[in-house]
């Protein structure tokens, strides 16, 4: 049940997003073996987390509390890298390639949650947000193909 007159389900929704790819990140991070690897994605961790807190208020106000679930579709896909892992002879990129779908993911998320009406400083924090969440894309991109 709504408390606000704005559609936040895109935002919840993208929250969800965020907290999956916290949790990915972090499970990733002990699964590779180089320091630099753990450097970005300890980056990518922070950029979301600084993400999800932003949004929390919105979330908040429409729900009542915070948002702490996370997405399905990156929890499969977190299970998934798991699975192929075992199997693959280059686990880094096997990690750096799903992660960059998450990314892909979670720009989709901020793209939905921009086409809804919101109140004008949530407007500018998911712009913000999603020149953050481009940059980390970017990142991530760039490094599947140094490592493919």
């Amino acid at each position: 049940m709504s408390n606000s007159n704005y559609n936040l389900t895109p935002v919840k929704e993208l929250v969800k997003v965020l907290n999956g790819g916290i949790e990915f990140y972090k499970e990733a991070k002990t699964k590779v073996s180089s320091q630099s690897l753990e450097i970005i994605f300890d980056r990518m961790i922070s950029e979301k987390e600084r993400a999800a807190a932003e949004l929390q208020p919105l979330v908040v106000l429409d729900e009542g509390e915070v948002e702490t679930d996370s997405d399905l579709v990156v929890s499969m896909r977190e299970t998934y890298t798991k699975v192929l892992s075992v199997v693959s002879t280059d686990k880094e990129h096997t990690y750096i390639a799903q992660l960059e779908e998450v990314e892909d993911r979670v720009l989709d998320k901020i793209e939905a949650a921009l086409e809804e009406p919101l109140p004008a400083p949530y407007f500018s924090t998911l712009k913000l947000i999603q020149n953050s969440m481009q940059a980390c894309h970017d990142e991530m991109k760039a490094l599947q193909e140094v490592t493919a």
